[in-house]
């Protein structure tokens, strides 16, 4: 299964050039992973409050692939590669009229958050995380 929300370029989010600014992408991601936890039944907030732990971006990778531009809508998509005791990577990618213009790989660790040392990931969250796993056999 994958995610996925609706993002309309305005434009506040393009460069001089009429193209979607590089650096907006990582906020569209985290859009993405916000809207992503809220529908698997996780805010952050609540995550936070309940658990005593946040998700914290460790690495990211971006490939642009085309160009976004002025008034599109784009669908950013939000899966799961790999899940592991403490962090997880998720794929996310940015795709207009059905092809894929920006691919993303994000690893999050899940940190406490008075030490800010990595700790396992909360087990209910890690459960409802696996239906996201990309591939999985």
């Amino acid at each position: 299964m994958k995610h996925s929300i609706d993002i309309r370029i305005y434009y506040e989010n393009t460069d001089a050039g009429g193209i979607v600014y590089h650096a907006n992408y990582l906020n569209f991601a985290e859009r993405g992973r916000t809207e992503f936890l809220r529908y698997t039944g996780f805010e952050n907030s609540k995550i936070h409050k309940n658990h005593g732990v946040i998700f914290v971006v460790r690495h990211i990778e971006i490939d642009y692939l085309k160009p976004a531009l002025l008034d599109d809508v784009l669908q950013l998509e939000t899966t799961i590669i790999e899940l592991k005791n403490s962090s997880f990577i998720m794929h996310q990618c940015a795709v207009r009229d059905g092809r894929v213009i920006t691919d993303m790989h994000v690893v999050l660790v899940c940190v406490d958050t008075k030490s800010y040392k990595p700790v396992r990931l909360p087990e209910n969250v890690k459960e409802a995380f696996q239906a996201y796993l990309e591939n999985v056999e």
